[in-house]
């Protein structure tokens, strides 16, 4: 059973998301927040797998919150998926470097949240498909100048090329079609990418891969 937290100041959101989680068997919904401290609370107190979390929140936005659940070793197995209202919220790619494993838009179909919440326990990261691309393009072009990719240097080539393919939005299933491997060849490189670079999950490895100059604003290959 997945278990998952919704943290939403809109009473009416938190009971839409519920009503679909809680209609799926193997979903649960185990707490409800309005803000980011009833929601850190609840983090600690309930350890759900999956915390999906508004942005914009009063007393402490989603933004402080997730950093406060990532930076806590015990709270390390928690997905935290940032719910935002516009496809290009300011806030999405600072989301992603505090260590969120991705973000949803508050429209999102059914089907694809629920996706979402099973993906992120996968160990998969989520940026919603239909923006994905454009997103990583318009925050790394806002993000600071790439640095020196010593930090890459344990990497294998074929790993760097498998990482700058997840930096430019690709799934593992693309990234195996353009490479010719099997979707479990590119899953375990990535995997170990993510290993020996100490990444968090999936979503880190993109704000790697432009931080380093493996990847440059837009260069979407």
């Amino acid at each position: 059973m997945i278990r998952v937290l919704l943290a939403d100041d809109q009473l009416l959101v938190r009971a839409g998301f519920r009503a679909l989680l809680d209609a799926q068997g193997d979903i649960e919904v185990v707490g409800e927040a309005a803000d980011g401290h009833e929601a850190l609370g609840l983090v600690r107190e309930l350890r759900p797998d999956v915390v999906l979390m508004d942005i914009r929140m009063p007393r402490l936005d989603g933004l402080a919150a997730t950093r406060e659940i990532t930076s806590e070793q015990t709270l390390a197995t928690v997905k935290v998926v940032m719910l935002t209202t516009f496809e290009l919220d300011e806030y999405v790619f600072e989301a992603i470097r505090a260590g969120a494993c991705g973000f949803l838009v508050k429209d999102t179909e059914p089907d694809e949240l629920l996706r979402a919440v099973r993906a992120v326990v996968d160990g998969d990261a989520l940026l919603s498909p239909g923006v994905t691309r454009r997103l990583i393009a318009e925050f790394a072009a806002r993000s600071k100048e790439p640095a020196a990719d010593g930090a890459l240097a344990e990497l294998t080539e074929r790993e760097r090329e498998v990482m700058a393919l997840v930096g430019i939005g690709l799934s593992n299933d693309e990234i195996a079609r353009r490479l010719v491997v099997s979707p479990l060849t590119a899953k375990t490189h990535v995997s170990r990418a993510m290993v020996k670079l100490g990444a968090r999950d999936r979503a880190q490895l993109v704000v790697l891969a432009y931080e380093s100059g493996l990847v440059r604003p837009g260069w979407l290959g």
